[in-house]
């Protein structure tokens, strides 16, 4: 195993899915189905310079299907990960590298149904979704 290799067992897997399954039925959308990909900076930092023209990595980015929010459980998108720049930001905020990647798998999955947080009132109610999502999986801080 390479130093900068991370190790994301099944369990810490599994956990991010079950967030992003919460945040679904916690938005009435239970049954929908999310791509999930988890990379490395390389491919991340490609795809948010392809997709975005930002010429960097970034966390978590999500690619919903439809530009507006869904009536029913439907595929709604893709949601990619870097682990690498999750596990920095776990050590930076002191907390979980599992409670890092669902909180970004949570964050992409709001995304993809259409929440943003661009506007103060915006990110509240984005951090207010989220916590009330992992809170109400045991995963705090």
């Amino acid at each position: 195993m390479r130093e900068d290799e991370i190790v994301l067992d099944s369990a810490l897997l599994r956990s991010v899915e079950l967030s992003i399954e919460r945040c679904l039925e916690q938005q009435g959308l239970a049954g929908s189905e999310v791509s999930l990909s988890i990379v490395g900076d390389n491919e991340q930092h490609a795809l948010n310079l392809q997709y975005r023209g930002v010429d960097r990595t970034t966390d978590v980015l999500s690619f919903p299907l439809e530009e507006s929010r869904p009536k029913e459980p439907c595929l709604l998108g893709d949601i990619v990960i870097s682990a690498p720049q999750a596990k920095r930001q776990a050590e930076e905020y002191g907390h979980s590298l599992q409670r890092e990647m669902c909180f970004l798998a949570v964050h992409g999955a709001l995304h993809l149904l259409g929440y943003d947080h661009e506007t103060p009132a915006q990110d509240e109610e984005m951090q207010r979704l989220q916590e009330e999502v992992l809170g109400s999986l045991g995963i705090t801080r």
